[in-house]
C-alpha cells in the first residue's frame, strides 16, 4: 500500500510539473502563481492569497489580488510585479527548464519578484543568484513559449 502511494504522489507531480510548462506564465488551473497576489510581496513582504473578487486577465491567465488596491497597481505596471520567467523556478530556468513553484521561496532582487521550486532549490539559488539570474534571463528566451 505505502508503494502505491508513493508512485501516486511521484506521478500526480510529474503531472503538475507537465501542465505548468504549457504556458509561458505558471498558471496552474488558469490562475497565476496558484491564486498568490504578486503585488502583495512588494508591499507586504509576504505570500498573500489574491480573492476571485479582485481578478484581472493579463498575458492569458488570471491573476488574483488580496484587495481592489493591489488589483489596481498591478492594472498600471504589469510588468512592475509580474515574476520572472512567468513564476517559473528561478533555478529551473537557469538550467534550461521550466519548474513549478511555492510561494514561500519568493525574493525581491533589484525590484524585480523571482520564485523556486523549493526551499532547498532557493538555497542553492541564492549562493550564486547573479549568476543564476544571468543565465536564466538567457535561457527564458528560447524557454518562455517552449512547452
Amino acid at each position: 500500500m505505502k508503494k502505491v502511494v508513493i508512485t501516486v504522489i511521484f506521478f500526480t507531480g510529474l503531472l503538475s510539473m507537465a501542465s505548468a510548462q504549457k504556458s509561458a506564465i505558471y498558471a496552474p488551473d488558469g490562475v497565476a502563481l496558484n491564486g498568490y497576489d504578486v503585488v502583495a510581496f512588494f508591499t507586504q513582504g509576504k505570500p498573500v492569497k489574491g480573492s476571485t473578487d479582485y481578478s484581472f486577465q493579463w498575458n492569458g491567465v488570471k491573476w488574483l489580488f488580496y484587495n481592489n488596491a493591489d488589483l489596481e497597481t498591478f492594472k498600471e505596471s504589469p510588468e512592475k510585479y509580474a515574476p520572472q520567467y512567468g513564476g517559473y523556478c528561478a533555478y529551473g530556468t537557469a538550467q534550461g527548464h521550466k519548474a513549478p513553484t511555492q510561494a514561500d521561496t519568493w525574493t525581491i532582487v533589484g525590484h524585480k519578484l523571482y520564485f523556486n521550486y523549493n526551499t532547498q532549490v532557493k538555497e542553492m539559488w541564492s549562493k550564486n543568484r547573479s549568476a543564476f539570474i544571468d543565465t536564466a534571463n538567457k535561457n527564458w528566451v528560447s524557454l518562455k513559449d517552449k512547452e
